[in-house]
């Protein structure tokens, strides 16, 4: 008997795809691509500029529940308070060192090594799998659609499609009706501790938390069933 469950739901950013960890050299570059537009402010001083107004931005749940709808529009809004705050009125520059980081983002995302093969190995034992991925539908069905991922999957739930996103129970029923599963038999994998492994655990799926960094769980009263490093070690540590 295979050791794995019935299905499993699986989230798309940082679980499948890396599309996180080239975020300050994608920053970097495309502040260098500005600098000489910008007499007087250094790389340094912009980059600093653009790390408070993000984490400032992110940090307030509505806004961060708004804003993953429409990143480009976030970015040019971000950018131009960072302008504000540095003395330069050029909205026009603002917008274009959020498509010169836009591009760089999308061109420099890939999928984790591994992946691939993870997921059709998951398929050769007949497991049932549903994708779970917040963020607007454009872009979330274009990088399904750029990758390859959708054959794999039995049933999708973008929230920018469905219309609510984790960690509304609504997307973690609606993959498991559409899979004929019972939580029981789900297991349920991401990198958000809280949208993507404690939400569905409360329904009593099995949950996994993809660490990368292995940075732990610092203090966190809850706790993930399982911490992994990697979606990959799911089926390498059930050979």
């Amino acid at each position: 008997m295979a050791s794995f469950p019935r299905a499993i739901l699986i989230d798309l950013d940082d679980t499948l795809l890396d599309d996180s960890s080239n975020v300050d050299a994608c920053w970097d570059d495309a502040c260098a691509s500005v600098a000489p537009r910008l007499p007087g402010v250094g790389v340094d001083r912009l980059r600093a500029e653009i790390d408070k107004l993000t984490s400032w931005y992110w940090s307030d749940p509505k806004r961060h529940r708004m804003g993953r709808l429409d990143l480009r529009a976030v970015r040019r809004h971000i950018l131009e308070l960072v302008f504000a705050e540095l003395g330069i009125d050029d909205n026009g520059l603002a917008r274009d060192l959020a498509e010169t980081y836009r591009e760089l983002r999308e061109e420099r995302a890939h999928l984790f090594p591994g992946a691939a093969d993870a997921l059709d190995r998951l398929r050769a034992e007949g497991v049932r799998l549903g994708m779970m991925t917040n963020g607007a539908a454009t872009t979330q069905r274009m990088k399904i659609e750029r990758f390859g991922l959708a054959p794999y999957f039995d049933h999708i739930v973008i929230e920018g499609e469905f219309g609510v996103g984790k960690p509304d129970r609504r997307v973690f029923d609606t993959l498991l009706s559409a899979l004929d599963v019972t939580p029981g038999d789900a297991w349920a994998i991401g990198d958000h501790l809280e949208f993507d492994v404690l939400a569905p655990m409360q329904l009593g799926l099995h949950g996994i938390w993809v660490d990368p960094r292995n940075a732990g769980l610092d203090g966190h009263r809850d706790r993930p069933d399982r911490i992994v490093s990697a979606f990959t070690e799911i089926v390498s540590s059930s050979a």
